[in-house]
């Protein structure tokens, strides 16, 4: 991370963290309560809960007024990877290190806790006060059938090739820029955010998620390039064209956010954003 970043995120996270592990309280089985809050503490950069301190912090809110917000955030992402790992998506056997929840306990248990995970994110959310249903509607559409779930859809062939860069661009706005821009939003939403700034804060998010997108395709470069797996960036663009493409998007992003009153932190998410390694 960079110098900013380093100083900046670290209580923000320990914070949603504290939100997270609050979860699940009353979950049983045991069983299924432990597995619930398997996947949640596996680590992870946090990215989205961060955009969402961010962009409300940008607007001149406070970290508490977002915290609900960071941490539903991060439990329907969390519930996206339990799922995606799953054999009948991307059949993944580690995460972050760590075995995917159907390799550590079992498929069944990985679907059910996907499910309580997605559930949580909402019940999360409506403790957040006055803005809450503004908030979850966001959430929902950002996660359903029109935003993340659209882009899974899509990656799944359920749309067909997806070997233009128009096409890669539709499914990464769905399958990862989604929740990105959301972040951005509902940050903005918690911290009292005008029109105007929740359309800045919309322009931030997603360049940014395309950024983010752009970026894992470059570092995903050695495994993807089997000519006869998915379709990547840097299959259509080669891996300076990739590069450039993520930097022209967050640049894209810094430049919306430097509209904003206190657009420090979200310059320095951008940043990030295409010079980590991971």
């Amino acid at each position: 991370m960079t110098v900013e970043l380093d100083r900046w995120a670290p209580p923000r996270v320990a914070q949603v963290e504290a939100r997270l592990a609050a979860c699940f309280a009353d979950a049983w089985p045991p069983r299924l309560a432990e597995a619930c809050r398997y996947p949640l503490a596996t680590g992870g950069k946090r990215m989205r809960p961060l955009v969402c301190f961010a962009a409300c912090e940008a607007v001149g809110g406070r970290v508490e007024d977002a915290l609900d917000a960071a941490a539903a955030l991060e439990l329907l992402h969390t519930y996206s990877l339990v799922h995606d790992d799953l054999p009948a998506m991307d059949d993944d056997s580690e995460r972050r290190g760590h075995p995917t929840v159907h390799v550590r306990y079992d498929e069944a248990t990985a679907i059910l806790v996907g499910d309580a995970l997605l559930t949580e994110a909402f019940a999360v959310l409506a403790d957040a006060g006055p803005r809450a249903a503004v908030l979850v509607r966001e959430l929902a559409r950002a996660g359903g059938a029109a935003g993340m779930i659209a882009g899974q859809a899509v990656d799944v062939g359920m749309d067909g090739p997806t070997g233009s860069a128009e096409a890669l661009i539709r499914l990464h706005r769905g399958k990862t820029g989604a929740l990105l821009r959301a972040a951005a939003r509902m940050g903005a939403i918690a911290g009292g955010a005008d029109a105007h700034a929740l359309e800045i804060l919309s322009e931030y998010g997603d360049a940014l998620g395309l950024a983010f997108q752009v970026h894992d395709d470059l570092l995903d470069a050695d495994q993807d390039a089997d000519p006869a797996g998915p379709p990547s960036f840097v299959k259509l663009l080669g891996p300076e064209g990739t590069a450039a493409e993520a930097h022209r998007q967050a640049e894209r992003a810094i430049a919306a956010a430097r509209r904003l009153p206190a657009p420090d932190a979200l310059v320095a998410l951008a940043r990030f954003t295409v010079e980590r390694r991971v």
